[in-house]
């Protein structure tokens, strides 16, 4: 008898191994194969993660697919490969580190939830919530008959019937979040309402799984189920008035710019674990507990931000994936054979799809949501995902689901969670609007309106040279104000707290301001610290997007803000060898697609440290600007860019105009191009272009240079330098390169100065400018002026009748 017990049951696994050259395979022991196992489940899904990029799905979707493809459904069916990376004795260690990631995630999914914006959740929502429940609900009572009367006969009525209802009426929370902040819907009507709804129904759908869970738990007395779900209400009663003040106490400890203690993180780590085994040991689940725990923890100040970045990259990114793996082994495709399968497997989609998407639509349409909206919400509302996944797995684990069911419940997970954001991209796209306005350029008719600029930055090193800029640009003569938008572009991630930032935003595609004294970017410090110094408003914002679209944002706030200039920073930045590194290729697109879009001028910022490496106080500003004039739209806004400049005591402008021999021109036979938007509004077009059209305009404006010249001649010179080839102005031009500050146009009526670049949208002499080669000290500002016949597909649709609320003192500036 103990002979055939030994045969039927699995060695166990020792921890580690003594090496090969011990003649000892590692992959026979636990923490060895379990390296592998996560090294091949990061990989693999971050590959297909990659590959499923240009079709916008969440990552999510990348690794349910990862851990079906590695399980017998794909690459499983390979027995070598199973038995060897996946062999049965590693699946309990191999599920128990997916569990323990998933408990820490199910915390950060907890501290997403507002339960606060929850109870405020307005009729429209609350009656989508409700239905988007109920009727999938329902239709998942009905699937579970025919189920059980086909593919899972056999299974327990009252349990299959729950488990069946739960699963189709399921709303994933975080990864619905993701979708819609990818897609610049997370503050529209429609984001507000999905987000609302979501959040209820995300509440509920915990409800139900755990009235599910001590349901299928019950192998005898009846009043099992009660105790459980009397015990799992008595646990929450006991989180909320017993352990949230001692994590609110915690909070009040941890002061906004100060490390959190250790001690606090330790106490919150504990008291997730400590909670799951609570519900574990009820008879709900561990899950439970820690997201119960993220539920209570309370949301202001800077705890709840640093537990975020504490464990969201260690779990999602390595512990996670394990359990997207572990339930991949659990299913099987093949299970699905034979056209009654089949057949359910179409039944099981359409009624997930049938009770979210049309229940969620007939009831918009009845609270007056317009149709397209509704549309969008129905499909929003359908999002499956990690939350689907984890009911589907308790179900397997408790017995309720057999494997073809298990089967058929994944696929239809990932099916409707897949369709979600290519159709919703297709059926609703929300207008931008805005109202009109005409102070586009810094060259204007009235030079004494406020002049507006949008300076974007992504690291602090940038903050310095902008701030000096500033300080150059502030005018302090009879002009009228300066007002600065100082954004920070972040990168939208898969992280946790990108989306809780996120949440706080207040406009479609818009920015946020950080308004609350506890809830501050600390990069845009320096520049409230540098209002309070001077007569410039500076506006800190921040917009967090995907970097393929973070265009549309910085357009669409220069719009909204009525933005004279764009300041964006060049996509590279300078070594201390004085060489330029690329930051990389997604912000060379970037500024390529600003420049097709603007709705003003704009400026790219070479920065070579313009002042140094900290700011300068105004008294210590001495800088001198130079402005080589050719001639067309971009030079006069770079002139008249530099002339506010000199109105600062401390600046120097040196304009110097090239003029060519009688007869010639500064092409010098190269052919003259202009860049403008594409219909697609994804790359930019290269047209030919006439800049001798613009020779009155240029005559004008160098007069009016002149006058201002005469009037102060300490602050302002200038020179003509007569140029008969290229080299003649490469020549001039390396006389500039000891100075602080060089404004040049971006499309003058001059030839390219180099034969090859790659920053051909800096134009022929700022890509010049912009090489190792020109300068290692002297920043360089190449400027393009807003052209209004080239802007034909505008990123903002102006509305005259657009109620005006972006003035200075408005709430929502």
């Amino acid at each position: 008898m103990a002979t055939g017990n030994n045969a039927s049951c699995p060695a166990f696994m020792k921890a580690t191994s003594n090496g090969a050259f011990q003649h000892e395979n590692p992959l026979d022991y636990a923490l060895p194969l379990l390296i592998l196992q996560i090294c091949l489940v990061v990989v693999f899904t971050r590959v297909i993660a990659f590959l499923c990029r240009p079709l916008r799905q969440p990552r999510v979707i990348a690794e349910i697919i990862g851990g079906i493809l590695l399980g017998p459904s794909a690459i499983g069916r390979n027995e070598k490969f199973l038995s060897t990376v996946f062999p049965k004795k590693s699946i309990t260690v191999l599920d128990t580190l997916g569990n323990v990631g998933l408990l820490f995630f199910l915390f950060l999914v907890g501290l997403e939830l507002d339960m606060r914006a929850i109870r405020r959740t307005g009729h429209k929502a609350l009656a989508i919530a409700l239905c988007g429940i109920t009727v999938p609900f329902v239709l998942g009572i009905g699937t579970s008959f025919a189920l059980r009367a086909t593919v899972s006969k056999g299974a327990e009525p009252v349990s299959f019937l729950v488990f069946m209802g739960v699963a189709l009426s399921i709303t994933a929370f975080p990864v619905l979040a993701r979708i819609l902040a990818e897609l610049k819907l997370l503050t529209t009507d429609v984001g507000r309402i999905a987000m609302s709804a979501a959040a209820v129904n995300d509440v509920a759908a915990w409800i139900l799984l755990a009235l599910a869970i001590a349901i299928s738990g019950s192998n005898g007395s009846p009043f099992v189920p009660l105790w459980v779900l009397l015990s799992g209400v008595a646990f929450v009663i006991f989180a909320v008035f017993a352990i949230r003040p001692l994590l609110v106490a915690m909070a009040n400890r941890s002061p906004e710019g100060e490390p959190v203690k250790e001690v606090y993180i330790c106490i919150t780590l504990t008291l997730v674990l400590a909670c799951s085994f609570v519900t574990d040991t009820i008879g709900i689940h561990a899950l439970f507990g820690a997201f119960v725990i993220g539920t209570i923890m309370p949301k202001e100040g800077s705890f709840s931000v640093v537990m975020i970045e504490k464990i969201e990259d260690l779990v999602s990114g390595l512990f996670l994936p394990l359990f997207f793996v572990s339930s991949g082994l659990k299913t099987n495709v093949a299970t699905i054979s034979g056209g009654l399968s089949w057949a359910m497997l179409v039944l099981v989609i359409f009624n997930a799809c049938f009770g979210k998407i049309v229940g969620t639509i007939v009831v918009s349409l009845t609270c007056k949501v317009p149709s397209q909206e509704a549309v969008a919400l129905g499909f929003l509302m359908n999002t499956k995902g990690l939350v689907e996944l984890i009911v589907l797995n308790i179900g397997k684990d408790r017995k309720v689901l057999n494997d073809q069911a298990f089967a058929i419940c994944v696929l239809m997970a990932l099916f409707t969670t897949f369709i979600t954001t290519p159709i919703v991209m297709a059926v609703y796209k929300p207008a931008r609007r805005g109202a009109p306005y005409k102070h586009r350029t810094i060259q204007r008719r009235d030079p004494d309106t406020e002049l507006r600029m949008l300076a974007c930055f992504h690291t602090t090193r940038n903050i310095p040279t902008l701030i000096n800029l500033i300080e150059s640009s502030r005018g302090i003569r009879k002009r009228g104000k300066l007002c600065i938008y100082a954004m920070h572009l972040m990168e939208l991630s898969e992280r946790s707290s990108a989306i809780t930032m996120v949440h706080k935003a207040r406009k479609n595609g818009m920015p946020f301001w950080n308004k609350k004294p506890d809830d501050k970017d600390q990069m845009i410090i320096a520049f409230q610290a540098y209002e309070k110094l001077r007569s410039v408003n500076v506006r800190p914002m921040t917009a967090i997007s995907a970097l393929n679209s973070i265009h549309e944002d910085i357009c669409t706030s220069a719009h909204q803000k009525r933005a004279a200039m764009i300041i964006l920073p060049f996509h590279k930045h300078q070594r201390v060898d004085g060489s330029m590194e690329s930051l990389g290729h997604s912000l060379h697109v970037m500024n390529q697609l600003v420049l097709s879009h603007a709705p003003c001028s704009v400026g790219i910022l070479v920065d070579r440290g313009l002042g140094g490496t900290s700011q300068v106080q105004a008294s210590d500003v001495s800088y001198k600007v130079v402005v080589p004039f050719f001639g067309g739209r971009d030079d006069r806004e770079a002139l008249c860019y530099g002339m506010r400049m000199a109105e600062h005591p401390g600046i120097l402008l040196n304009v110097v105009k090239f003029v060519p021999p009688p007869g010639a021109s500064l092409a010098f036979g190269a052919k003259l191009v202009g860049m403008s938007s594409n219909k697609d509004k994804k790359a930019m077009e290269v047209v030919g272009g006439s800049y001798y059209d613009d020779k009155q305009q240029d005559d004008q404006l160098w007069s009016e240079f002149l006058s201002a010249c005469n009037n102060n001649q300490e602050s302002m010179k200038y020179e003509q330098k007569l140029v008969a080839s290229k080299g003649d102005i490469e020549a001039a031009l390396k006389e500039m390169n000891r100075s602080n500050l060089i404004l040049v146009g971006r499309m003058p009526s001059v030839g390219p100065l180099v034969s090859r670049s790659d920053c051909p949208e800096l134009g022929p002499v700022g890509s010049y400018m912009a090489s190792s080669d020109f300068s290692t000290v002297t920043s360089v500002m190449v400027i393009q002026q807003y052209n209004p016949s080239t802007d034909i597909h505008p990123l903002v649709m102006e509305e005259f009748d657009y109620p005006d609320k972006l003035e200075p003192n408005a709430p929502r500036s």
